[in-house]
């Protein structure tokens, strides 16, 4: 397969600019892969397609406000700062995305607040746009996180062109995110309610919580038209023995198991034992999933609608049938679905 396998026209107008009014009531494509028939339903229905036993997979990782605006010494030029992660709490190190980065060299302070009482000082570069920062900040590490949640705000993707607003924070968050570390929510999972998700477990559905801190490099263009040549940059990953112990019973007993987007299916797939079951996991994950691939662990799976080109349109790709994946995606811009981070679900069963 290659790059241009996976260009599509997307009209523009359905890119989802704000979420639909209730979580669970955005609209959901339900693919049957062994016939290719599609259906037409609502989020809230997917309880339907589920029985006692049957396991979900959820990523519970939690993201936090990743996106600063500082002004540069001197200057007072207005620049955004987009934090990628922390490399060291004592040193109050992180690796960052600058914009316009042209202005900005190693040893130029920055500015945040109105007060300025956060300063950062540029130590390194490590792309185009990447920079290494050290935050000088008078008070304790915990002082320090506080003030950086106060200052940031909710990191929409850049193709949102509108203003966050206080709404955003609840909404760019899964309900059961619990752990923090992503600059981007795991999207499939926010069309689960807290009704829907009592619903589901009323039925008797489990299920397994996995930590994949989603980075900025699963929206990274692929650039090269060999998909083997694509690096996918790495993400930190952590499946405990409660979940792997849900999971493989789920599989021993041949019950479903879903994978609730594409970071937890990637997230499974990161971590598979040689008897293909689920094993535990503590680290850094780059796994790149393009067709052809054979899954282990999953058996079904929630996702958004995904731009031309994407990563995660590849995995999607991979799990559905690149001609049935092509009829989806066509149906779905006829049908008016609404795409990408707030736009609306695909159940492949």
């Amino acid at each position: 397969m290659k790059l241009s396998h996976f260009n599509f026209e997307l009209p523009k107008e359905l890119l989802a600019e704000y979420p639909a009014e209730n979580r669970d009531e955005s609209k959901l494509m339900v693919i049957h892969r062994e016939t290719g028939k599609i259906e037409h339903k609502m989020f809230k229905d997917l309880i339907d397609y589920f029985d006692e036993g049957d396991v979900m997979v959820l990523n519970n990782t939690k993201v936090f406000p990743a996106r600063l605006y500082g002004n540069k010494e001197k200057t007072g030029a207005r620049i955004e700062v987009f934090l990628l992660r922390e490399l060291n709490e004592e040193q109050r190190l992180w690796d960052v995305l600058v914009d316009p980065a042209r202005k900005i060299r190693i040893g130029n302070k920055l500015y945040f607040g109105e007060d300025e009482s956060l300063v950062a000082e540029v130590i390194d570069n490590t792309t185009s746009r990447g920079r290494t920062l050290r935050f000088l900040y008078d008070g304790s590490y915990s002082d320090f996180r506080r003030k950086l949640r106060e200052l940031g705000e909710t990191p929409l993707p850049k193709y949102i062109k509108r203003e966050v607003t206080p709404e955003d924070e609840d909404r760019y968050q899964t309900i059961y995110a619990k752990h923090e570390g992503a600059v981007a929510a795991p999207t499939a999972g926010l069309h689960f309610s807290r009704h829907l998700l009592k619903r589901l477990e009323i039925k008797g559905v489990d299920f397994a919580e996995v930590t994949l801190h989603v980075g900025l490099g699963t929206f990274n263009p692929v650039e090269v038209e060999d998909l083997s040549k694509h690096k996918m940059d790495s993400e930190e990953l952590i499946i405990d023995e409660k979940a792997t112990e849900i999971v493989n019973a789920a599989k021993a007993n041949k019950r479903k198991v879903c994978a609730v987007g594409t970071t937890a299916m990637r997230g499974l797939e990161s971590a598979v034992s040689s008897e293909h079951t689920l094993n535990t996991f503590n680290g850094w994950t780059n796994k790149f999933i393009f067709p052809p691939y054979e899954f282990s662990i999953a058996t079904c799976m929630i996702t958004n609608f995904h731009l031309p080109k994407s990563t995660l349109l590849m995995m999607v790709s991979a799990f559905i049938g690149h001609d049935l994946m092509k009829r989806a995606y066509k149906e779905a811009i006829l049908e008016n679905y609404k795409f990408y981070s707030y736009g609306d679900a695909m159940l492949i069963l």
